[in-house]
């Protein structure tokens, strides 16, 4: 039978066997919840969103208390969106050495060859995958994209909200935007970036599910219970690395 050892928050040990699974706890729960309560409001949002672009849905007597109901919806899960993403960034300071910040910057040179070991494997250049504790170099750095596109979303999403919503908070605190850029443009911005989201979501389900297949070690299962099975030379070696930044 092969012997686990459980790990919590992250913490890493050096194993009696290096060749034995080992159960590391990578993702924390304020990882996975902001991870699920950033990904549902988009699918929300995305389908309000598009409706109040383009209503698609016919309803009897009129469609004014569609589009209210849509908007209503859209708002509040546009709020629920930039609670889980506050807490995802408060995490990048709190968290620990895989959900840290320092772990999605490419500041160090390694970061950049497995960015190119990456781009080799998904582009069949390479045949073996390079293994990682937590993010591949490559997919921190796209995760680090992403967030800075919910930012331009939140901004643009709030100066638009601010048009309609009036107040004396919201004019302060993103009235500046539509000074700047005309709101037709914010608008548009605001409407393009969500198929990028598209984009995301399509590739991130097939990376997860290709990279859990080669690796096996519980990737997709880790997202729901933060716990991953690392071979315990590998997670030597990932604690070698982190401890020489």
């Amino acid at each position: 039978m092969i012997e686990l050892r459980q790990y919590a928050w992250g913490e890493v040990h050096r194993p009696e066997a290096t060749s034995a699974p080992v159960r590391v706890y990578v993702w924390e729960l304020p990882v996975r919840v902001s991870h699920w309560f950033i990904f549902l409001p988009i699918v929300v949002l995305s389908f309000t969103g598009y409706y109040m672009h383009n209503p698609f849905i016919v309803a009897k007597g009129g469609t004014t208390f569609m589009m209210a109901t849509m908007r209503f919806i859209h708002v509040v899960s546009g709020f629920v969106f930039i609670a889980a993403f506050l807490l995802r960034m408060y995490w990048f300071f709190q968290g620990n050495s895989w959900s840290n910040w320092r772990a999605f910057l490419p500041l160090r040179r390694r970061q950049w060859r497995g960015m190119g070991n990456m781009v080799a494997y998904y582009s069949f250049l390479r045949k073996d995958l390079v293994h990682h504790v937590g993010h591949n170099a490559l997919a921190a750095v796209t995760y680090l994209l992403m967030f800075t596109f919910m930012l331009i979303e939140i901004l643009t999403g709030l100066a638009l909200y601010s048009q309609v919503r009036g107040g004396s908070v919201l004019p302060v605190l993103i009235g500046w935007l539509p000074r700047l850029i005309d709101i037709q443009h914010i608008r548009l911005l605001h409407f393009c970036i969500m198929f990028s989201f598209f984009a995301f979501v399509i590739h991130h389900v097939y990376s997860a599910v290709l990279v859990s297949w080669e690796e096996r070690n519980g990737l997709i299962e880790s997202i729901f219970t933060g716990y991953k099975f690392v071979p315990g030379d590998e997670l030597e070696e990932d604690a070698a690395v982190r401890k020489a930044d």
